[in-house]
């Protein structure tokens, strides 16, 4: 088992930053690629980021790209995601997630992944 726990969500005026944070417990957090997603009212999970066993290696959302930056700290078994320069369509909730300790591609689809924190709120005002 594996539980998560996100922090770092809250408002913030468009242009601004904020940094999420996920802290893992229970199996080794090294074993298994992370990701960020996010779900606005009404619309489905979407992929944000993703990040290998490493942290060498990462996949980004087209919207997070050059935004958004996915890091993780093994020793501190915890993931981060950096977001600059927000705008008004980030406003969502945002969930990490771990994948399974044999999957080694960095998914994009929300099927693909085990284990979810409960999520931490974005908003983003105009």
């Amino acid at each position: 088992q594996v539980q998560l726990v996100e922090s770092g969500g809250g408002l913030v005026q468009a242009g601004g930053s904020l940094r999420l944070s996920c802290v893992a417990s229970g199996r080794p957090f090294s074993s298994r690629n992370m990701a960020w997603f996010r779900q606005a009212p009404g619309k489905e999970r979407e992929f944000v980021a993703a990040i290998n066993r490493s942290g060498g290696t990462t996949n980004y959302a087209n919207s997070a790209k050059g935004r958004f930056t996915i890091s993780r700290d093994n020793a501190k078994n915890t993931v981060y995601l950096q977001m600059n320069s927000l705008k008004p369509e980030d406003t969502a909730v945002y969930y990490c997630a771990a994948a399974a300790p044999w999957i080694t591609a960095l998914h994009t689809s929300p099927r693909e992944y085990d284990y979810w924190g409960q999520g931490t709120q974005v908003t983003v005002s105009s």
